[in-house]
């Protein structure tokens, strides 16, 4: 390379190149919808707040966020870890410290930048929102800035970096937000943020600094009494019974608390936005709570792609363990990381609401569902929409393991590739959908047979998986048996709770089935063991 500029350039134009094409692809989509499909000299009016969140907040929010993750080498590190995320082997560099951090937060302001602008010119906004174009550009190099900062610092403990990051980032998240509600001048909210681009800069620099020394504070001797009360895995130096609880441990520390970083780090700015909520918005609050349930879900579906990458390697692959062995050892993993996310988000949910008074107004909309439905169905309803979101996490979580155990990059690449581009395009599709009523006509009619033809292509995969896992002694008789019983209790389950809760003269019992079948995985998961098969024996 020429110079430093270049070859950090190059560092995040080749390493996360399928990342930009895919934003690239959503503003193109965005472009597109706004200049050929909509009439030219109609008047623009977004006053659905749901619409609004899907076709502009929710997804520039999304690469927002990838953006932070991708420009603080956040996939390259451990966010749990006390050592600096900052890569060892770019710290080796002949450049200088304030290169290191300095280009990195360039770039990554630049295209953040570039983001909202592009999103403010393209997106569907309504006619009397005026939304401004300096403040919010200067507010992104700000959060990069600090988020950069805070990442890049070692820490005296392990998991310090994720609840400074989130609180520090809390903080500057709410200066904006009460400068919004006292509608402070775009003067003030420039100077507000300005003197901190700089002083995110310096900081950065100093960690930087750190991380090239070797500089790595290690508090836990003064906290060893607790250590038995937080490691709630085991510790290398304890033993491990057995080699499915060591191999947990090594998945848990690769890729496992990535999701619950990630959790926690949107926790606070979803949560923050109870604060706008009042009695004459009360439907606003619901909204904001419904974002934070599906939070857990759509972060898995991101975090999945950082399993994917790390994928089954040779070294881990030729372990000598079973392919049972190995797969549910992954499996238990994604229980935990699970089990960790939602606990933040039950945790957090109560006391976001008693601190911002807001309970009066889910309580208030919870008795008008009560009313309609009936107590005992309101409860089942919540408890089974509650248990569908955990289930939907672990699934988003394991249920591609057949990609991450094949080892082959370049089918990992292209399955988180595929991934962003069917969440870019769904909204579009459903919007086009919502304002086409012959389509919608057509559609409704035809519900109940449509879920069928994923049902049949699931069950035939289902049947030939299980003939190759049979014929090929990938599984014991007695594995696949058990699989196939649990898979059926499963879904007789699933159906059940759908009987009792959704079966009325309009809604016919075989598309329940449908939809039971649908919601349990199958095919994937039994593909899991040939994918490892195939993986040793290339």
């Amino acid at each position: 390379m020429r110079s430093p500029a270049a070859a950090i350039a190059w560092e995040f134009r080749h390493r996360h190149r399928w990342g930009f094409v895919a934003v690239a692809g959503y503003l193109v989509a965005l472009a597109a919808y706004r200049l050929l499909i909509l009439d030219p000299g109609t008047p623009v009016s977004v006053d659905d707040a749901e619409q609004l969140a899907l076709t502009v907040i929710a997804p520039a929010s999304l690469a927002c966020l990838y953006f932070l993750v991708v420009f603080s080498f956040g996939l390259s590190g451990d966010m749990a870890a006390r050592h600096s995320l900052y890569p060892s082997r770019m710290l080796a560099l002949p450049v200088t410290t304030s290169a290191l951090a300095g280009w990195p937060m360039l770039y990554g302001s630049a295209t953040m930048a570039g983001l909202w602008l592009a999103t403010r010119a393209l997106g569907v906004w309504p006619p009397h929102v005026d939304l401004p174009w300096v403040w919010p550009t200067l507010l992104m190099a700000v959060l990069l800035g600090w988020t950069l900062a805070l990442t890049w610092m070692p820490y005296g403990l392990p998991g310090l970096r994720v609840i400074v990051t989130v609180a520090w980032l809390v903080v500057v998240d709410t200066i904006v937000l009460l400068a919004l509600h006292f509608e402070a001048s775009e003067a003030v909210m420039i100077a507000i943020l300005a003197p901190q681009v700089p002083l995110a800069y310096l900081a950065a620099r100093a960690a930087v600094r750190w991380a090239r020394r070797g500089e790595v504070p290690d508090w836990r001797g003064t906290l060893a009494r607790l250590r038995g009360f937080i490691d709630f895995v085991p510790r290398r130096q304890d033993g491990f019974p057995s080699s499915i609880r060591a191999h947990m441990w090594f998945e848990w520390r690769l890729y496992g608390r990535s999701l619950p970083a990630a959790v926690a780090l949107l926790l606070p700015f979803e949560l923050a936005l109870l604060f706008l909520a009042d009695a004459a918005t009360p439907a606003f609050a619901v909204y904001v709570l419904l974002g934070v349930l599906i939070t857990p879900p759509v972060m898995a579906a991101f975090a999945a792609p950082r399993l994917r990458a790390y994928g089954m390697s040779q070294f881990v692959a030729t372990r000598p363990m079973s392919r049972t062995a190995l797969i549910a050892a992954k499996l238990r993993m994604a229980v935990w990381s699970t089990g960790a996310a939602w606990l933040l988000v039950m945790v957090a949910i109560p006391v976001a609401l008693t601190v911002s008074d807001t309970w009066p107004l889910v309580i208030e909309r919870a008795r008008r569902l009560s009313d309609v439905i009936g107590a005992p169905r309101a409860i089942v309803l919540g408890l089974l929409v509650w248990a569908m979101l955990v289930a939907a996490t672990w699934k988003q979580l394991v249920q591609n393991l057949y990609i991450s155990l094949s080892g082959r990059e370049w089918l990992i690449k292209a399955s988180v590739f595929a991934t962003v581009m069917i969440i870019v395009f769904i909204e579009p599709v459903a919007h086009w959908i919502h304002g086409n009523g012959d389509v919608q006509a057509a559609l409704w009619n035809a519900l109940p047979w449509i879920p069928a033809v994923p049902v049949g292509v699931k069950l035939s995969l289902g049947a030939w998986l299980a003939t190759r896992l049979h014929h090929g002694r990938v599984l014991a008789d007695r594995v696949l048996v058990t699989a196939a019983a649990c898979w059926l209790a499963a879904v007789l389950a699933v159906y059940g709770v759908l009987v009792w809760l959704l079966a009325t003269p309009h809604i016919p019992r075989h598309f329940l089935m449908l939809l039971a079948i649908l919601a349990v995985p199958l095919a994937r998961l039994s593909a899991a063991p040939l994918s490892l098969q195939w993986n040793r024996h290339r």
